[in-house]
């Protein structure tokens, strides 16, 4: 659902002399003033009072300035994203994914998008399926059906991590749930091979979900509402500061949804408890714990039935899906029949649901001035279920559409260490900082599954939709331990150009067993496999002039070959893919911090693939290829007025696919289009009551829904539009910030498929239609 970003501008009015005097800092200066300092050290902060005066005005600024000149002995602590000017693509914000450095995306050499909480709120980014559509390049799924189905550039589903504050829990085919973004701080995208960071499956990139943390200072408190035209319901509440006792800040979450779906008799209902507290017990000692627990129920969609243009007639769709398709039985030319928009092809009985919880808790020790010492232990449980007709495929012999149910379970447990040393030091007289980063995990999965598959035929239209049937079962096991070295430094050799690089040597452990309806052990099973990836990354910035950076690297990535690691089997190819990347591209600030855009273009290729061949069957292909390009930009050209868009080509092929009846070699991967852009623009009207009106758009290009590439999921362009008003103080006297908005989603009621899952090759998933809401913001 279910992250890195092009980063929508914050809408924000510098209407306190705080602010006024944050816009009169000449920003592109002082990020060249901080590029040309080495790495501040990274610091423990000291126990603060609540009651400490902070500086203001002119003294604030002043303060600021000092802080940016001061010498690299007494430098603060990085700046933490809410710290700083945001600028309008956010590149002064860390991205904990991307680097353990402590980098800004300014300072990191690959392409990294971090969308923030505020434009989360402004866009109106209900899930994170939604953050990922509004980031470069990046298409979803965005159903109960398909929750965290990402693609980027030309890579899906297995071969993008998805990391919950930095940690994998696994495939994100089959762990990733529906998740609202309201206890969310940040949604980071990282481009491009990423194991580095993320370690095994991260081929494609990385998508890290960050929870809010707890701040020093006076406790903030917020409370969002919304609804919608399909009885759609969302309300969060957030608490967070300093508390009393010295040293101990705490951040506390609480969000609860009801999502419907246009389909009929479909909704996702989410709660979601995050809490975290820090203390610190001394000027070299801070220790944190956390705890989350996420919920999800849900009422699936699984799409609508690719259906013979013959066989519609007056109700075939154009501009849904186009091209031929032949799987069960012949249907030629397809199409979406228009009566079954809103149809739900699932049993009555049907659910999908999951629990998880989290528990955190680490510290940050100083050991001596340049060397800091940081340490997190975790552990996780998920109990996840699947109980639905998920295949509804159009049988032309017949004239009716065939059904399958499908079910499994998972019972999941994980407990981890991560631990980092960072030192800061002067080797030959050039700055340096370097992390060396142990980690070791394990993992135990349990999957209970259907041994048998009940199937029936129903008409397309007006059909009874029945009950699963008698459910018969068998059971897989995963164990997986996993232990980790890397290494990641930063040499800065003048005071614009710096090399940064990195090594991780990687053990995975796999012990799989599988078992009949009568406990028995299939045949080849019990198995043990393990492997050992080394990957890495080599890269530069150069801030050619203020505000102006180059960058380049050359990065690895090593994942499973067939699918995902759970579900190996011991025919199956046992070996790791591999995939490297080369990427280069440029950052720019400008214009007083009022424009800022970025470009990179990229060449990588993944070895070793197997791919899915429709039903649950996979193919050998032996390499994928992709080569792209990205532009980014906003801009705010005068003040009530602001401008931001973005466009992704990318252009994705098989090579050396060849099986047994055929080649798909120089064919295109599953949802991957060849072009994504979106754009938008809003106007602020300074009166009384502010008020401020937008839109924004979205295209995104032609899709195939399987590797075969014989059905076309059409382009699609849709359009948001909204309306805010920010409340006066004076109205509410106990609120700091009162913000009423109105929505309008797909505002030309544009009809498209929005996803295809290759391993339900008989059937699209479609987007929303219209959809009307209204929500409410407060801050006190």
């Amino acid at each position: 659902m279910s992250s890195i970003r092009i980063v929508r501008p914050r809408r924000f009015l510098l209407a306190s002399a705080a602010l006024a005097s944050f816009a009169a800092i000449d920003m592109p200066a002082v990020l060249a003033q901080q590029a040309r300092e080495p790495l501040p050290a990274v610091e423990v902060s000291p126990p603060q009072s609540r009651k400490r005066a902070k500086p203001t005005g002119r003294d604030a600024a002043s303060a600021r300035r000092t802080a940016a000149r001061r010498p690299a002995a007494a430098a603060p602590k990085p700046l933490v994203p809410n710290a700083i000017v945001q600028t309008p693509l956010n590149s002064n914000a860390v991205a904990e994914s991307a680097s353990r450095l402590g980098l800004t995306v300014r300072e990191t050499p690959a392409t990294v998008e971090v969308i923030s909480a505020e434009t989360i709120r402004e866009q109106g980014y209900r899930t994170v399926s939604d953050v990922a559509q509004g980031a470069v390049g990046v298409t979803a799924g965005d159903n109960p059906a398909e929750p965290s189905a990402f693609s980027m550039r030309g890579f899906t589903n297995s071969q993008i991590n998805t990391l919950y504050n930095g940690i994998k829990i696994g495939p994100q085919n089959m762990t990733s749930r529906v998740m609202d973004t309201a206890n969310l701080e940040a949604v980071e995208i990282l481009k491009g091979p990423a194991s580095l960071i993320s370690g095994e499956g991260a081929a494609g990139g990385a998508i890290n979900l960050v929870t809010k943390r707890p701040h020093t200072g006076p406790i903030r408190n917020e409370a969002d509402f919304s609804w919608d035209s399909l009885n759609s319901f969302r309300a969060h509440y957030g608490s967070g500061g300093s508390t009393s006792v010295e040293g101990l800040d705490y951040r506390f979450d609480v969000s609860r949804s009801t999502l419907n779906g246009f389909a009929d008799d479909t909704s996702t209902k989410t709660l979601d408890v995050s809490g975290q507290l820090n203390y610190r017990i001394s000027d070299s000692l801070k220790v944190w714990g956390a705890i989350e627990y996420l919920e999800d129920r849900s009422k699936a969609y699984w799409g609508a039935p690719l259906v013979p243009v013959a066989f519609s007639g007056s109700h075939a769709t154009t501009g849904i899906v186009s091209g031929s398709y032949f799987n069960r039985t012949d249907l030629g030319a397809v199409t979406i029949d228009d009566r079954t928009f809103n149809a739900n092809y699932n049993v009555l009985d049907n659910k999908n649901v999951a629990q998880e919880v989290w528990l955190r808790g680490g510290f940050e020790l100083k050991l001596a001035p340049d060397l800091t010492l940081k340490s997190q232990a975790y552990g996780y449980g998920a109990e996840r279920t699947w109980f639905n007709n998920e295949i509804e495929a159009f049988d032309s012999t017949n004239n009716k559409v065939y059904r399958e149910r499908f079910y499994v379970a998972h019972s999941q447990r994980l407990v981890g260490n991560i631990t980092d040393l960072v030192w800061d030091a002067n080797i030959a007289g050039f700055d340096n900082r370097m992390v060396t980063t142990l980690s070791s995990s394990y993992l135990d999965f349990v999957r209970p599954g259907a041994a048998n598959f009940p199937n029936d035929f129903v008409p397309l239209v007006d059909f009874d939709r029945g009950f699963y049937g008698t459910l018969t079962t068998k059971q897989q096991t995963a164990r997986i331990d996993n232990e980790a070295l890397s290494f990641e430094d930063r040499l800065r050799l003048t005071r614009t150009f710096a090399l940064i690089g990195g090594l991780r040597v990687e053990h995975i452990g796999l012990d799989r067993n599988s078992t009949d309806v009568s406990g028995l052990e299939n045949e080849g099973f019990p198995f043990s496999n393990s492997w050992t990836p080394v990957t890495g990354r080599i890269g530069y910035t150069w801030e050619a002039v203020p505000g102006l950076t180059f960058f380049s690297q050359y990065a690895t990535g090593a994942d499973i070959s067939a699918n995902n690691i759970f579900l190996l089997a011991p025919t199956q190819n046992l070996d790791l893919t591999t995939a490297r990347t080369y990427e280069t591209g440029v950052r720019h600030l400008l214009w007083d911090n009022r424009a800022e855009w970025s470009f990179s273009a990229y060449d990588i290729v993944r070895k070793n693939v197997y791919a899915a061949a429709g039903g649950q069957t996979l193919n050998i292909a032996g390499r994928q290829e992709s080569k792209g390009v990205e532009l980014a930009g906003s801009i705010r050209p005068i003040e009530p007025l602001r401008l931001w868009g973005n466009i992704a080509y990318v252009d994705a092929r098989y090579a050396d696919y060849d099986f047994a009846g055929g080649s798909f070699s120089g064919n295109t991967p599953p949802n991957v289009p060849r072009i994504v852009a979106n754009a938008g623009a809003s106007w602020r009207f300074f009166t009384l009551w502010p008020v401020e009106v937008g839109i924004t758009g979205r295209h995104v290009g032609d899709r195939y829904n399987t590797d075969a590439n014989t059905v076309i999921m059409n382009a699609y362009t849709v359009g948001d539009v909204y309306a805010f008003v920010d409340i006066p103080k004076t109205v509410f006297n106990a609120v700091n910030q009162a913000r009423l908005t109105f929505r309008v989603r797909n505002f030309t009621d544009k009809r498209y498929a929005i996803w295809g899952d290759p391993f339900y090759p008989d059937q699209v998933l479609l987007g929303a239609p219209r959809t009307y809401e209204i929500s409410a913001a407060f801050k006190w």
